[in-house]
């Protein structure tokens, strides 16, 4: 991963005692909450519901044991002993006072992590596929790519206002595990048909309450030519983009209503004098980036207790079917540890089991951990001869639920419990829907089937994108819950369909019952996923089991 040089701590360090006397100032009076507002967005801190909330980048989801360890530190220090992690792979402390801020960011530039532009109308963290550089499928690790993306953006002084908030996605894999189609910018590494290396450059993506798929604007652009590139876009955006109503000022809304070939021009025409700027420096840092990605030096040890373990215990059998991926060496394996114990709150982890995974990446997984946009904790490099090891720490401490791309699996926003924002709650129908499931024990014949549930139309918790998708709302004064059916984030992306008028708060999980249920009686086989069956037949005999005609009343 990714080494702090002497300039990435020094910076940190001074900006976290920047924003000590931001907050002095702010506590003493001598700014009002309108001028010390845009300063604390700049440093990942909002203000919601019951308290502040601070969010943590953490670049393309990777951080090592110590940074991890920290975190923990700082929930049963300064917070209330846990930590939400965000689909946008960083990490939320809730409940932290305001005149305790500068010294949490302290304590996390002392190990090279910070809260800068997780927040506002700015380029927000960098996200990647989180089972990038491991992956069995990927044709190369997109992580140098998205470090370089964030050293670039970091401060950049052009972009600090953009119109409104700026997001970037990449993957190296065919498989979109990144959801790059959702994201203003969509980064694909690719090869020519000479072999060189480049990108597949989308725009315009997002979710909120104006779903739009990203648009290609580049299918081949050169790896030395991609900051100009990018350069060109944000100037394009930020020139032409809509900042009279901020509903309208996402850069999918500039597309939308000026059109692929003039955005592709107006980026063309920037590039030529964007690219002249750049004299080849950028590609020596990024051939110093990409020093610190270099694979680990892997064991070469017997995998006989990986096997005999899977033969002797089904409860591992069952972990190792749901949460463990092919991994590049084919004696190591990526290890997803789920954060939706049924019942539990998806996303939340205790500061004893931020620990235990600490340890567990320390001893087997080369000191590395990533989070994943879907809420849960990747173990990146575990030998297959240590998973029996790993799983009993990992049951001991809670961690073993074996539900990864399950139903019970349920991305989540907040929701009203914390965010001001939301109109309805979503983490009590998550949890209805996982505990119901559980109870059926249908969820592994179920088999693989994304939830996702957003409490407000700004769509936290990926809901269009979901192959079920729930938003929560509020109407007349009731929550009522929208259900949409056949989204996906994947490289097949679509957007979900509104099936029909909402549920209230009571009726949300019996709904689900019953789509689930009748998809089992559609499906051709076993095989056949909830997506593919939607794919193949519709929306309409689902639309029929949630909606059954009314039996006319023929009384005299």
């Amino acid at each position: 991963m990714y080494n702090y040089t002497n300039f990435d701590k020094e910076f940190v360090t001074e900006r976290a005692e920047q924003f000590r006397d931001q907050v002095k100032r702010r506590i003493d009076g001598s700014l009002t909450e309108d001028e010390f507002r845009p300063l604390r967005l700049m440093n990942g801190l909002y203000l919601l519901l019951h308290a502040y909330m601070l969010r943590v980048a953490i670049p393309y989801g990777t951080l090592n044991g110590t940074q991890m360890r920290t975190l923990a530190d700082v929930a049963d220090r300064w917070d209330k002993g846990y930590v939400h992690f965000s689909t946008r792979q960083n990490v939320q402390f809730h409940w932290p006072k305001l005149q305790d801020v500068p010294d949490i960011l302290g304590a996390l530039a002392r190990v090279d992590m910070h809260a800068i532009q997780t927040s506002g109308s700015c380029i927000r963290s960098v996200t990647a596929d989180h089972f990038a550089g491991v992956a069995a499928d990927e044709s190369e690790d997109p992580r140098p790519t998205a470090e370089l993306v964030r050293q670039w953006s970091t401060d950049h002084p052009e972009f600090a206002f953009l119109p409104r908030k700026f997001k970037f996605a990449v993957t190296g894999s065919e498989n979109d595990r990144a959801v790059t189609k959702f994201h203003d910018i969509g980064l694909k590494l690719v090869r020519n048909e000479t072999g060189a290396p480049g990108y597949e450059v989308s725009v315009g993506g997002g979710l909120g309450r104006t779903p739009m798929i990203g648009r290609v604007v580049r299918e081949f652009l050169p790896r030395a030519d991609l900051l100009p590139y990018m350069e060109a876009i944000l100037q394009v955006y930020n020139q032409i983009g809509r900042r009279d109503n901020k509903y309208k000022a996402r850069i999918k809304i500039t597309l939308h209503e000026n059109g692929i070939e003039d955005i592709r021009r107006r980026v063309e025409e920037s590039f030529a004098l964007q690219r002249v700027r750049f004299d080849g420096v950028d590609q020596d840092i990024f051939a110093r980036i990409h020093a610190d990605f270099e694979p680990p030096a892997y064991k070469h040890a017997s995998i006989d207790a990986y096997a005999e373990a899977r033969d002797s215990d089904p409860l591992f059998r069952s972990f190792t079917d749901t949460n463990v991926h092919p991994h590049k060496n084919s004696d190591f394996a990526i290890v997803t540890v789920s954060l939706k114990a049924h019942g539990a709150t998806p996303g939340d982890a205790s500061s004893s089991q931020m620990r235990i995974l600490a340890d567990i990446a320390e001893k087997w997984s080369h000191d590395e951990l990533r989070v994943s946009h879907e809420q849960n904790i990747i173990l990146p490099d575990v030998h297959k001869g240590d998973l029996p090891a790993v799983y009993k720490e990992l049951r001991a401490a809670g961690l073993a639920t074996a539900n990864i791309g399950l139903i019970s699996d349920v991305i989540a926003c907040p929701g009203m419990d914390y965010c001001d924002l939301a109109t309805a709650r979503s983490i009590n129908v998550a949890q209805g829907i996982a505990i119901r499931f559980d109870e059926l024990k249908l969820e592994h014949d179920i088999g693989n089937l994304k939830l996702k549930i957003s409490g407000c139309i700004n769509a936290c918790g990926h809901h269009h994108v979901g192959h079920i998708g729930i938003l929560g709302l509020e109407k007349s004064g009731v929550e009522s819950y929208q259900i949409t059916l056949g989204g996906d984030g994947t490289e097949q992306a679509a957007i979900g369909k509104i099936i029909g008028p909402g549920f209230k708060a009571d009726e949300i999980v019996p709904a689900i019952e019953t789509l689930v249920l009748e998809y089992l009686e559609l499906r051709e086989d076993s095989s056949e996923t909830f997506i593919d069956t939607f794919r193949r037949l519709g929306p309409i005999p689902f639309k029929a089991a949630l909606y059954p005609p009314k039996e006319k009343n023929h009384a005299a």
